[in-house]
């Protein structure tokens, strides 16, 4: 279950055969779907400007709120802006300080233990009504590998890394799977919200209903995960969901439009969304060598070599199967934008894929793109030796090989 709840945490940056973007949406839009089905929340309002949330706390009915900065990224309570606040959560008494925090909100980057150094914009805050917790709970619906089915896991120890709890107490992690079809049956919410702690009925019930109507919306919104972290039990008897995080699938795009109408690309890396508009696989990393492969396996083995010899790699780019000369110069392009890259090392298996039309696109986008920096080449199959004579007479300084770990090597030492 451990492995799981790792999965639960790595999902949004997943490189699997094929590059997946699981959708996250800022905490506002979630605790507005999760009222469309009834899931009870604090009372939350969104504010995009200072002057909004002054009138938005103005007219909440209580001056004793929270504003919270929304940005995709866990840690934001403890994160820090580039104005100098501290925290991206905070207390509000009063209008006039919900309307001084959001002007050191809004316009600027939060930085956490998620965003790296150069941080997140924040364009909106959300403020919410305070409810005191008399405990709090971790709620999650997931897909699970184990069962190959849907599971709902939860634990009594919420409000915490539960990651860490997990890994210090399994017994902590209860493990209910749930029918895909059947979903889940009240006398199965009641029994997990018994073995939670609730102590009555009442509050068992309102627990049970949520568990419910959380996989409803899994089930419906072809969800990848929702986490609640802390569901809680408020000192007035109300069990409310006081914070979620939900994932969803990038292949139900095309049924889910309302849902992926809420993408914020702004909290995206601008690399990967200008990827993702030319059908390439790309994930930004943080090494010096810039890597450009066919299938996802090969390029997961290729960042692995390279590393082997001592090279950080820059990205994960897989060019698929149907790269064209065009495709391969778009991604030369997004390579170079990073000025971290100091050397590419381009390595290409012909199956599907043709060498002789990645040399086309290596050769026009080094003389277009008047490229600087160390090239290195490794092509074997399809129209190879094609490819290799191309190189050849293209007059450039393109550096050739036909071993992938005497590739690798290179690229790492011309990074340096």
């Amino acid at each position: 279950m451990l492995s799981t709840i790792r999965t639960a945490g790595l999902l949004s940056r997943a490189a699997t055969a094929g590059q997946r973007r699981f959708l996250s949406i800022h905490e506002y839009q979630s605790m507005n779907l999760l009222n469309s089905y009834g899931i009870p929340t604090p009372k939350s309002v969104a504010a995009k400007s200072p002057q909004e949330a002054f009138d938005v706390a103005k007219n909440f009915g209580t001056d004793k709120l929270v504003i919270k900065a929304q940005v995709l990224a866990g840690g934001r309570g403890k994160g820090r802006f580039d104005t100098g606040l501290q925290g991206g959560v905070q207390m509000v008494e009063s209008p006039q300080q919900a309307q001084q925090y959001a002007s050191q909100m809004i316009g600027s980057k939060l930085i956490t233990k998620q965003t790296g150094a150069g941080g997140r914009i924040c364009n909106a805050v959300m403020l919410a009504e305070r409810r005191e917790p008399a405990h709090e709970y971790y709620v999650a619906v997931l897909n699970d590998r184990k069962t190959q089915g849907v599971v709902l896991v939860t634990s009594a120890q919420g409000g915490m890394n539960i990651e860490e709890v997990a890994a210090k107490d399994p017994s902590a992690i209860i493990t209910t799977p749930i029918d895909f079809e059947k979903g889940l049956s009240k006398a199965e919410a009641v029994e997990v919200a018994k073995k939670l702690g609730f102590s009555d009925a009442n509050t068992q019930n309102q627990a049970a209903d949520i568990f419910i109507n959380l996989y409803k919306i899994f089930k419906d919104k072809d969800a990848t995960q929702i986490e609640i972290n802390p569901m809680a039990l408020a000192k007035d008897g109300e069990v409310l969901c006081m914070d979620a995080k939900f994932g969803f699938d990038d292949n139900a795009e095309f049924r889910q439009k309302d849902v992926f109408a809420l993408r914020d690309i702004s909290q995206e890396e601008p690399s990967e969304v200008e990827a993702q508009k030319a059908n390439l696989n790309f994930i930004k990393l943080d090494g010096s060598i810039g890597c450009l492969v066919n299938g996802a396996g090969l390029a997961m083995a290729t960042m692995d070599v390279l590393s082997l010899h001592g090279g950080n790699p820059a990205n994960f780019l897989d060019v698929g199967g149907g790269a064209t000369p065009e495709t391969v110069k778009k991604a030369f392009e997004i390579l170079l934008s990073d000025s971290g890259v100091k050397s590419i090392f381009i390595n290409i298996f012909g199956g599907i894929m043709r060498c002789d039309y990645i040399a086309e696109g290596v050769i026009k986008a080094t003389r277009e793109l008047d490229l600087k920096i160390p090239l290195v080449v490794r092509l074997k199959g399809t129209k190879e030796e094609e490819a290799k004579q191309m190189i050849k007479e293209s007059g450039l300084k393109i550096v050739a090989f036909d071993s992938l770990d005497d590739a690798a090597e290179k690229a790492v030492q011309l990074a340096v």
